[in-house]
């Protein structure tokens, strides 16, 4: 068996499928240096200033000269990217869905949107009553819990002494949260002064269903346990009431997130989702990327699949305003890899944007969304969101992501409230965390057929959407964090 592995024919470096010596030697190149697990290796001689290449595309630049068989990293391996770019559009993509048959048992809502799950949301309105959203959430798990798929509260620290868009992010999501489908009842906990108050969230939730969510001042009643717990009562007789029932994938919203990568996530782990990706928008379903500053370095990739030329605007808008985000916080836009990224053999950020865009496939982009923003219609939708693990998941849950896709080449145990799948880009690490893992896309570099494991990667999603807990579920890792960039007073 290779222990190189070269992704694509343009390539110009390979990939250590394990641990290599000084002086092996395989596909007509004999190693130079030891090669860490995951970390590249040169196949050409090559002059300082020219391009690495991998999938395809250029990762990033020489530095000094380098000989066949060298260990390509961040002592030789410098970023292309700089702050802005001027990008031209070169025409839409048509997209076409289509009826595949293929359903869910969900729960479907009074308002037509379809839930994976059957909960009892408790959600803070500020950070001072998260000790209340605690123990309501004990109460809960104690008496109301039987028939349901459990009770569950969603602290966080905001809600008052916040300016701007800070304070718009925390009310954006929090009436998100309380309006996702998963949620079959709400329990809405107020202080009663912050500024984020139970009169300013309704004015951002719609219309509302009285007996779906409800709502507490804990300075307007005497024992907040006590009128937190008959309220639970009464939203826990109204929740047990609902049954499963098919439902078309269509109605199916699937949000994809990377985090703790290494070489492997952008060949295995993400390629895997490429192809879900692909299924699903094809089926109708919707589909949504964040992590706006891994998009860097591989973004004009997806603005050849915007739909037509307002989707492209979007794109580009969303691209050079996260990149003034950077500059006006005095920040480089391209320095993301972290250290765990690094030692896992990712160098650039272009390496990482390439790989982190793999889990979109090749799917016509169909919307962009704003922070938070729901997503109203079907296809791949790119959602302006940072890298930050626990913040993108909360984005993409409020933004209507009823299953999580995370992808991991190191690991990592962090989950959502919408139940969050964690797939390994490598065999070690399914075996080694084999408590944390629920599919392992590692099979591919030991040569599965990728059509075979995209189809049983997809039977797992349906089977999760249809009540089959994640591991974050089993574990009980669900946890929620607000976007924030200003001030607070």
């Amino acid at each position: 068996m290779n222990k190189l592995y070269k992704i694509h024919d343009d390539d110009n470096v390979a990939i250590a499928l394990e641990p290599l010596k000084k002086g092996y030697a395989e596909q007509g190149v004999t190693l130079l240096d030891d090669i860490p697990f995951g970390h590249k290796v040169l196949l050409y001689d090559l002059k300082a200033g020219e391009n690495i290449v991998k999938y395809s595309n250029p990762i990033g630049h020489l530095v000094c000269d380098a000989k066949a068989g060298s260990h390509i990293h961040e002592h030789n391996l410098k970023t292309n990217l700089g702050d802005r770019f001027e990008y031209s559009f070169s025409g839409g993509m048509a997209y076409h869905p289509s009826e595949n048959g293929l359903t869910f048992n969900g729960y479907v809502r009074s308002n037509g949107e379809a839930g994976v799950r059957n909960e009892i949301w408790i959600i803070p309105t500020v950070g001072c009553v998260n000790n209340t959203v605690r123990l309501l959430e004990q109460i809960g798990q104690k008496k109301f819990t039987d028939g349901i798929d459990g009770v569950f509260g969603y602290t966080h620290l905001y809600g008052c002494s916040q300016m701007g868009d800070d304070q718009e992010n925390t009310r954006k999501i929090i009436a998100s949260l309380v309006n996702h489908p998963n949620a079959g009842g709400v329990l809405v906990v107020s202080l009663g002064c912050e500024n984020t108050n139970v009169d300013v969230i309704k004015s951002y939730l719609g219309e509302i269903d009285e007996n779906r969510v409800k709502f507490l001042v804990t300075q307007d009643c005497a024992d907040e346990l006590a009128e937190g717990e008959k309220l639970l009562s009464q939203l826990y007789a109204y929740v047990r009431k609902a049954k499963r029932v098919p439902v078309p994938i269509s109605k199916l919203t699937v949000g994809f997130k990377c985090g703790g990568s290494d070489a492997f996530s952008g060949i295995t782990a993400n390629a895997l989702c490429g192809r879900i990706t692909d299924k699903l928008t094809d089926a109708g379903a919707s589909v949504i990327l964040t992590e706006v500053p891994e998009m860097f370095g591989a973004e004009h990739l997806l603005m050849k699949r915007a739909e037509n030329k307002d989707i492209f605007d979007k794109i580009v808008g969303m691209i050079n305003g996260y990149k003034t985000y950077f500059a006006e916080h005095n920040q480089v836009c391209y320095e993301n890899p972290s250290p765990g990224n690094h030692d896992g053999g990712i160098t650039t950020l272009e390496e990482k944007s390439l790989g982190c865009i793999q889990k979109g496939g090749s799917s016509v982009v169909t919307g962009v969304l704003g922070y938070g923003e729901k997503c109203a219609h079907s296809g791949l939708h790119l959602l302006t969101g940072p890298g930050n693990d626990i913040v993108s998941v909360t984005n993409l849950t409020a933004s209507g992501a009823q299953i999580i896709l995370f992808t991991t080449g190191r690991g990592t145990p962090l989950g959502a409230p919408s139940p969050t799948v964690k797939i390994s880009s490598n065999t070690g690490l399914a075996g080694r965390k084999s408590g944390w893992i629920d599919f392992n896309a590692g099979e591919l570099i030991n040569g599965a057929d990728a059509d075979a494991l995209a189809d049983e990667l997809l039977d797992f999603i349906l089977s999760v959407a249809s009540g089959k807990r994640t591991k974050n579920e089993i574990n009980g890792y669900r946890e929620i964090s607000i976007f924030k960039d200003g001030v607070i007073m």
